[in-house]
């Protein structure tokens, strides 16, 4: 072993420990392994950001922007809105769910296909009483296995891919991974639909802040609009086609109000309702009906036409000027250029008109305004922010758009037409210039220590392989593994990778093993696809903890999870893709 190498090992051997020991942040620690790299030698200077504009992170960075896009769009809402009524109990809900998250991970990076659906899975428990300990880990487990499939699924794929492309030549393409992928995830699904049984029941979520906001229940108006059908729809059709989730309090016409309608009143074209519920279930409404809200009409001005539009919760100060004032009377759109949504008041509901009520001290209101307004008007009036969260009430979404970029960019990329990297990043950008995402959601979207973390990492691995660190555990496991059968081999390097990913993290555990892995092939005499697929595998089925992959760790908290849970479910599903993994990876890569 010559100085160089020692130092590689030594600097990797440090970081890992530095993962494990948990003290610091992923991503300081990487930052921190690609400095002392730099300082003894084994990462040159020319090479010290070659992870930031590596192939890796942008199409991780990109697949990060779509997914955001697919959540705000409602698209997958829409999709499963006929079927989520008829999910009664845990034994439908459970495996419909999961197939759903598991479908949604094919096509966006899995992390962001369970945050699509996790709002879901909350809304089913709350609305049948079902545990969310008993839905949340299966999602995020089909989550991972979904990922599998394509290139752009999870992470380890995309680093594999690359890994590949430096080693051979050429990179995994988009569907190379679906033989193998497609088979584990369906055994996956099929352990799950019934393994679900294993996890307790008894688990609380960790309520947060935004949790404790999202129940807030404001009361604002629409309007029909007036190519409404005569004799169309009666006051309770709208409220069943709500889910109930939503109240309608009065209805106005021609000036004059019908305070809690009986259910039969037909709702007629012009009519103004005023609706009481939370700002997500108001939202969903508005969107389903056709109606539209009477409070975001008028235009906000911008100073800039870059200005973005946003919507915000605030509460009424002690010395606000608007206590005791009428909305109409405070002209907050003539004065500040705001619209106001709604309000949200304690004890009782508003049922007169928005316009004419008397703002209290301690009323909650929903404000749209411009970016540079906003905080002005703040100030003026004495509002306090609350916490900020995803407000989407008043907002304008695209909803087959980003699916309709996204089929494209696949198309593109599995016919050979765009390298996957342009095609995706290509995507993301198509999205947020047809408005499917706004700047600020998309940056808030991007997962900045995970990308710092693969950005610095691909270097300090590198060097593992550019001293030679590389051929040199290859050699010691080639003697160890000589005489072997490549089934073992292959078996012996997932079964690596699945020890190490759960107190590592997945993209470290392959940008380290995968070169390895590939130099012990070819010492062998394999072809690498097979190993090169093994650790794909491996470092994608993480389902021992809640630390070493980014599902397992979202799904924590609503899930009221402990460390322990995730091995009652995790532990037999890991030992089914151990033994199934090997045998389906020769059948499609042949050694």
């Amino acid at each position: 072993m010559t100085l160089q190498q020692g130092l590689a090992f030594g600097l990797v051997g440090l970081t890992i420990a530095g993962f494990v020991w948990g003290r610091f942040r992923y991503d300081l620690i990487a930052l921190a392994a690609l400095v002392v790299g730099l300082v003894v030698g084994v990462v040159p200077t020319e090479a010290a950001f070659d992870g930031f504009r590596n192939d890796i992170t942008i199409i991780i960075a990109a697949a990060l922007v779509v997914s955001a896009a697919f959540s705000r769009s409602g698209i997958v809402e829409l999709a499963l809105r006929r079927l989520l009524p008829l999910l009664k109990t845990e034994k439908s809900q459970v495996p419909v769910l999961t197939g759903a998250v598991t479908l949604l991970s094919m096509v966006t990076k899995n992390v962001g296909a369970l945050a699509i659906m996790l709002p879901v899975a909350l809304s089913v428990s709350r609305k049948t009483g079902s545990s969310p300990s008993r839905l949340l880990m299966p999602m995020a487990f089909g989550a991972m296995a979904g990922g599998m499939v394509t290139l752009v699924g999870t992470a380890p794929n995309i680093i594999v891919a690359g890994v590949r492309q430096d080693m051979l030549g050429q990179p995994f393409a988009m569907f190379d991974y679906a033989p193998v992928g497609l088979a584990l995830t369906a055994i996956a699904l099929g352990f799950l639909a019934f393994g679900y049984r294993l996890l307790p029941k008894d688990r609380q979520r960790v309520a947060s802040l935004s949790d404790s906001l999202a129940t807030n229940a404001y009361t604002t108006e629409v309007r029909v609009p007036d190519d409404w059908a005569p004799g169309k729809r009666t006051v309770t059709e709208l409220v069943i086609s709500a889910g109930g989730a939503v109240r309608i309090l009065a209805v106005i016409r021609d000036g004059r109000r019908m305070a809690r309608p009986r259910g039969n009143v037909v709702v007629r074209a012009s009519d103004l309702i005023v609706l009481d519920g939370e700002a997500e279930a108001l939202d969903a409404f508005v969107r389903r009906s056709g109606l539209s809200l009477a409070g975001d009409h008028r235009p906000i001005p911008r100073q800039a036409p870059t200005e973005d539009i946003r919507v915000i919760e605030a509460v009424v100060g002690l010395n606000s000027p608007l206590l005791g004032q009428t909305l109409a009377a405070s002209d907050l759109h003539g004065q500040y250029g705001i619209n106001l949504l709604g309000v949200s008041r304690a004890g009782y509901p508003l049922t007169q008109r928005l316009r004419n009520a008397r703002l209290r001290q301690g009323d909650i209101i929903l404000l749209q305004g411009s970016e540079n307004s906003l905080p002005e008007a703040l100030g003026a009036l004495d509002l306090l922010p609350l916490a900020e969260r995803s407000v989407g009430l008043g907002g304008v979404r695209k909803r087959f758009m980003p699916a309709v970029v996204l089929t494209v960019a696949m198309l593109l990329v599995g016919f050979q037409v765009v390298p996957v990297a342009p095609a995706f990043f290509g995507a993301a950008v198509t999205i947020l210039m047809l408005g499917g995402l706004k700047m600020k959601e998309a940056y808030q979207a991007l997962d900045g220590p995970l990308l710092v973390l693969i950005a610095a990492l691909i270097p300090v691995s590198a060097a593992i392989q550019t001293t030679g660190g590389s051929d040199l555990i290859a050699n010691a496991l080639g003697g160890l593994f000589q005489g072997m059968p490549g089934l073992a081999a292959v078996a012996a390097l997932m079964v690596a990778a699945m020890a190490v990913t759960p107190f590592l993290n997945n993209a470290a555990t392959v940008l380290i093993l995968a070169p390895i892995g590939a130099t012990l092939a070819t010492r062998l005499g394999f072809v690498p696809d097979a190993f090169l697929m093994a650790v794909a595998v491996g470092a994608a089925c993480d389902f021992l903890t809640p630390v070493g992959h980014q599902c397992n760790t979202l799904v924590m908290g609503p899930g009221g999870y402990r460390f322990g849970d995730y091995a009652r479910l995790g532990a037999p599903l890991s030992l089914l893709v151990l033994l199934a993994g090997p045998p389906l990876i020769l059948l499609f890569w042949p050694l």
